[in-house]
């Protein structure tokens, strides 16, 4: 165990080319999925949060149990989409990086758009009131409560990243752990772990830790602040 631990800071010390590429991939597909599901998820999220309309919560309790989506099931409906038989066959997507990331944006949205509806919903009433004393339409209402949430933001794109960086079964599914093309953090610790090679495994598991950690503080930084 102290042996491998040794060998795998080594390895992350000398810049090993199979790590680096790893960590490409891994940073590849982890900043354009978090990105897009920010992108997506976000306005939805603040939408739903300020707006009142009949069948509205059925909206929200559809986000929150998506949330929960097993990955694999994710993964498996991915492939059905896209593999030689699936209606999208012809895009040729199966075990590339943009479908990993198509698959990882199905899976992190509902949680952008579940954690901005949380929050915007505890202040809309008071933005609301706000903006009708403003003589504010809609959209310029929506803008404000927008305004109102940069740091929540913030944080839900950390959230969205960190789930991202940490996700493996539906990547491993679509993405088929390709090593050079599609092999990212944790379907490689997987990988190489079921190989015996337990000095690239564990130098990726401290990297994976490193970067969980760098991203918990954020968040907490973020969460101080809005409750300040």
């Amino acid at each position: 165990m102290l042996t491998s631990l040794q060998k795998a800071i080594e390895l992350i010390l000398t810049g090993n080319r199979e790590l680096g590429n790893i960590l490409l991939v891994t940073a590849r597909m982890c900043l354009a999925s978090s990105l897009i599901s920010l992108l997506i998820g976000a306005p939805v999220g603040i939408w739903l949060g300020a707006a009142e309309f009949p069948g509205r919560r059925i909206f929200v309790v559809i986000f929150r149990t998506l949330m929960g989506m097993p990955p694999v099931v994710c993964g498996l409906l991915m492939y059905m989409l896209f593999s030689g038989v699936g209606p999208f066959r012809k895009y040729k997507l199966l075990f590339t990086v943009t479908i990993m990331v198509i698959a990882q944006v199905v899976l992190i949205t509902p949680l952008v758009i579940a954690n901005m509806e949380t929050y915007v919903s505890s202040l809309a009433q008071t933005v609301k009131e706000t903006a009708k004393g403003l003589d504010f339409g809609f959209w310029k209402t929506l803008l404000l409560l927008a305004n109102e949430c940069v740091y929540p933001l913030f944080s839900t794109y950390l959230l969205a990243f960190a789930r991202s960086v940490a996700e493996v079964g539906a990547v491993s599914m679509v993405g088929g752990a390709i090593a050079w093309k599609t092999n990212v953090m944790t379907t490689a610790i997987m990988l190489y772990t079921n190989r015996g090679d337990f000095t690239l495994g564990v130098a990726l598991g401290i990297i994976l830790i490193a970067i969980s950690l760098l991203v918990n503080i954020a968040v907490t930084v973020m969460q101080r602040r809005l409750s300040r």
